[in-house]
This record gives C-alpha cells, sequence and structure tokens, in this order.
C-alpha cells in the first residue's frame, strides 16, 4: 500500500534552516547516517526551495547526500526548468496535493518528504500524510533560525508509533497524526 511520510529534521526550537549553520547543524552522526540508510525505500517528494538547498547540498559534497543522489525524487514546481540537475528527480507541475492524491491512490509507491514545510503543510491538511516524523538535533536557533515548521499547521492530535535517539543526542519521534478541526472536546 502507498503512504506518505512527513519527514522533518529541526533545531529543538522547531526551525528547519538556521543561517550560517551547515546541514544537519554539523551534529549527523554514524548512527543518525546508519538509520538513513536501513530506511525502506521511498520516494522522497520536496518543493522548488527544498530542491535547490539539497541539490545544491549535494553539488557541494555535504555529507550524507551521497546517500540521496541514488534515490528516485520528485520536485513539485511550478517555477524549477527542466532539465534538472539532481539526478533521479522527475519534476511534476500543477496542483502538488491533487498530483500526491493521485499518485498514492496508483499504490505504487511509499513516499517521504524532505523538507519543504509548506508542501508538507498542504499534504498533512489535505489528509494525505500516513506518518509524521520528525528528527530534533541537540540545538537552539532561536537567533539564526529559518523557516519555523510548524506556523500556519492545522491542530493535529499525534499517536507515537516510535521514537529512537542518535549519536547520544539527536531524537526521532514518530506519529500517525490525526488533524483535528479545532482543540479536543469542542
Amino acid at each position: 500500500m502507498s503512504e506518505l511520510i512527513i519527514d522533518f529534521i529541526t533545531s529543538l526550537d522547531g526551525y528547519g534552516a538556521a543561517e550560517g549553520w551547515p546541514g544537519w547543524w554539523g551534529l549527523e552522526g554514524p548512527e543518525y547516517f546508519a538509520w538513513l540508510e536501513e530506511q525502506p525505500e521511498r520516494t522522497l517528494v520536496m518543493g522548488a526551495t527544498t530542491y535547490r538547498v539539497m541539490s545544491g547540498f549535494a553539488a557541494d559534497g555535504e555529507p550524507g547526500t551521497d546517500v540521496l543522489a541514488d534515490m528516485q525524487k520528485i520536485a513539485f514546481s511550478n517555477s524549477l526548468k527542466e532539465p534538472l540537475t539532481w539526478p533521479n528527480t522527475r519534476l511534476v507541475r500543477g496542483d502538488a496535493v491533487e498530483a500526491m492524491r493521485a499518485l498514492k491512490a496508483e499504490g505504487s509507491e511509499s513516499y517521504s518528504t524532505i523538507g519543504s514545510v509548506a508542501l508538507s503543510r498542504s499534504f498533512l491538511s489535505a489528509g494525505l500524510a500516513d506518518r509524521f516524523r520528525v528528527v530534533i538535533f541537540p540545538v537552539i536557533t532561536g537567533a539564526t533560525g529559518s523557516e519555523r515548521i510548524y506556523d500556519g499547521y492545522p491542530d493535529v492530535a499525534l499517536e507515537m508509533v516510535d521514537h529512537r535517539t542518535f549519536d547520544g543526542g539527536t531524537q526521532m519521534v514518530e506519529y500517525v497524526p490525526t488533524v483535528l478541526t479545532g482543540p479536543p472536546g469542542r
């Protein structure tokens, strides 16, 4: 069965990126990378901004991006131009929610977002997310953080289905999300 995981890496204070910080906040470690390599094969999905950032990291040889090169990837964008330079990436234009709904209905592959705050929010709001997974790196980037991940999200109940600690401080938590119409009990 096809599934979609909303997958984020964040600072403890909920930022997806921070000015001047390297990828993974410079705290990537062998346990985390080993876990990434153990994950079932999925097609990575992203928006234009994440495509530009991640393909740039890959071009610069950022640690861990070599694993991503061979993975199948979809960039949802009306602004990117073909040909895309990051290997194994296809461009999908138009309404990303409707395109993902159609891809999931085909049932042939599983998907995982990579970054893409607004795209992930739209997938979750549309009820397309089967799981919500967050890897929290042990830093606070209040002064330099950008891309607050949860701003603009709907209220969501989360049922924890997995958790793990990597390299002595990085935390992974995984949930089944349920989008709420408002606070419980109303």
